[in-house]
């Protein structure tokens, strides 16, 4: 599964990742990957890795990265700052976009496929 976090700085992309790693029952620290890129946890057999791509000031940085072997069917990928990578990143299964103004925070979530729907009906009452 690939999850796009949109938002701008500040708006709270890392602290939604460290809720969902700690309810996923992770007890060590949850850094933001801003300088290491990637931060890996593995979760019983789920292997999720934690991108931020805030510092790419090139699209193709990605590839030279080598993180194409991440996304793969085994994986979670929670994706900050897609927008850096220039488009080439794997689709996501959802896009989750954060706003933050003055007097409140908005988030948004759409799926974009069909595992990303399922995974959404099952979050919905």
């Amino acid at each position: 599964m690939v999850i796009y976090l949109s938002g701008e700085l500040g708006a709270g992309k890392t602290t939604l990742v460290r809720g969902l790693l700690r309810a996923l029952g992770v007890r060590a620290r949850v850094k933001s990957p801003t300088y290491t890129l990637v931060e890996p946890y593995v979760v019983s057999k789920l292997y999720l890795y934690h991108f931020d791509f805030y510092r790419f000031s090139r699209s193709d940085e990605w590839a030279e990265a080598g993180f194409r072997d991440y996304f793969n069917r085994d994986a979670v990928c929670l994706v900050e700052w897609p927008e850096k990578a220039g488009g080439q990143l794997p689709a996501p299964d959802l896009r989750i976009v954060m706003n933050v103004n003055e007097s409140s925070r908005s988030i948004t979530v759409d799926a974009d496929t069909e595992a990303g729907q399922d995974c959404l009906a099952r979050l919905t009452p």
